[in-house]
């Protein structure tokens, strides 16, 4: 697209992601708060680490469980709808949080309604937008939204648990419903759908291509997509991948790393700190594995990222007891691996289902991610209220990791055999 004939005029879709980059980054952000809160609550409460552990966990899962509900919504209705109603849902939720008095309601709130909320905002949306708006440079692209996950935690994590220990939870929650206040009119005014409503081209095309109307039902059509996805072994050896991934990173690092650090006489503002390490040099290594996956056999790259993300879960216990420089260098190890995989899962979940259902496809590979994570973050509660320390949970993450690094040199095998079935 060009303005005058003579200088390129910016591409529209650059806007959107942009939004959609804000979005997930706020909507991560959120889904980090839990953190923060579970020592605090602990007090206040006397709530365990594992029963604030099971709404996470519940939260989680039902997070993975909307992605392919989800694709077939913003099909259905438009992205730009689906996102102002999941934003509205959170600051209801979030709104709401400081008047509860019961752990039940705290089910509802945070692991129902929060759950459902920032489902909808899941990877999914990520990787709707970089089919819809860009034919080229898509994995970087998918890159950079799936790293606005770690974004949020940067930027909300620390900030939030200072305002927790100097002001009290509940200032921290109504910060959060500031922010959600903040961005609704800009996803409102600005979002668009598809780059065909302004009669744009997809980035890397030349003429406008009309998206294809949603045929089905809202609710079986996902259901039909993963009928259809599970009959290739390559959906399973990503969704048993994907299962690891979400087991080794929100589930156990995003949920009890701080808590892990206060067993140690760690500050919770200094745990926070590095978690936001993490989210900046996440949004390098995830950055660069969408461009990677752009260039390179993306079986490889996450048989790489699961085996030396693994390796460092192992080191964990170890940097925990010494302090100071080995937890950075944890921080920083792990940070450039965390969701390094998503871009190269969502570029083989897109060449093996194709372009219509990429979406919903990639969204039952996320379920099976929030399941593992869903698994971790109560599992993990559970074992540090049994055994007084999170050492096992760590060291069964790395070792689950190495096997998934196997399991992803397997995928070429499986894709290669559905091939033959088909000719």
């Amino acid at each position: 697209m060009k303005s005058d004939g003579l200088r390129p005029r910016l591409h529209y879709g650059w806007i959107v992601v942009l939004i959609t980059f804000l979005t997930l980054l706020v909507a991560a952000g959120i889904r980090s708060i839990p953190s923060i809160l579970m020592l605090p609550f602990e007090k206040e409460f006397g709530w365990s680490r594992a029963d604030v552990s099971s709404v996470v966990s519940i939260n989680i899962f039902l997070y993975g469980l909307m992605g392919p509900f989800s694709a077939a919504l913003m099909q259905r209705f438009g992205v730009r709808k689906i996102m102002v109603g999941a934003l509205v849902l959170l600051a209801v939720s979030l709104s709401l949080t400081p008047l509860m008095t019961s752990l039940l309601q705290f089910d509802l709130l945070w692991g129902v309604v929060a759950g459902l909320g920032s489902g909808t905002l899941a990877n999914v949306l990520g990787v709707t937008v970089a089919g819809r708006w860009f034919t080229q440079r898509r994995g970087l692209v998918v890159g950079v939204l799936t790293a606005s996950a770690a974004t949020g935690q940067l930027l909300f994590l620390p900030m939030l648990a200072k305002i927790t220990v100097s002001s009290g939870w509940k200032t921290a929650i109504y910060t959060a419903v500031a922010a959600l206040v903040l961005l609704i009119p800009i996803v409102a005014l600005w979002m668009r759908n598809h780059p065909y409503d302004i009669g744009a081209a997809p980035y890397g095309e030349t003429e406008p291509v009309k998206p294809s109307r949603f045929q089905g039902n809202l609710f079986l059509e996902p259901l039909r997509a993963l009928r259809s996805a599970s009959s290739s072994g390559t959906f399973w050896l990503l969704a048993g991948t994907f299962f690891f991934c979400g087991f080794s990173t929100n589930g156990l690092i995003g949920t009890h790393l701080i808590p892990a650090c206060g067993d140690y006489g760690i500050p919770e503002v200094t745990a926070a700190g590095l978690l936001a390490l993490m989210g900046i040099f996440d949004l390098v290594g995830t950055t660069v594995s969408g461009w990677l996956s752009d260039r390179f056999d993306s079986r490889w790259l996450l048989f790489w990222y699961y085996g030396l993300r693994g390796l460092s879960l192992i080191y964990l216990p170890q940097a925990l007891g010494l302090g100071s420089w080995q937890l950075v260098l944890f921080a920083v190890f792990y940070g450039l691996d965390w969701i390094a995989t998503v871009p190269p899962t969502a570029k083989l979940s897109a060449e093996s289902a194709g372009k219509e259902r990429a979406g919903m496809v990639f969204g039952w590979i996320v379920v099976a991610h929030q399941v593992g994570a869903s698994t971790a973050a109560y599992e993990a509660g559970l074992l540090r209220d049994w055994l007084g320390s999170y050492t096992i949970p760590f060291v069964v993450s790395g070792l689950v990791c190495l096997i998934a690094a196997l399991m992803a040199v397997l995928i070429r095998r499986a894709r290669e055999a559905v091939r033959q079935a088909q000719a």
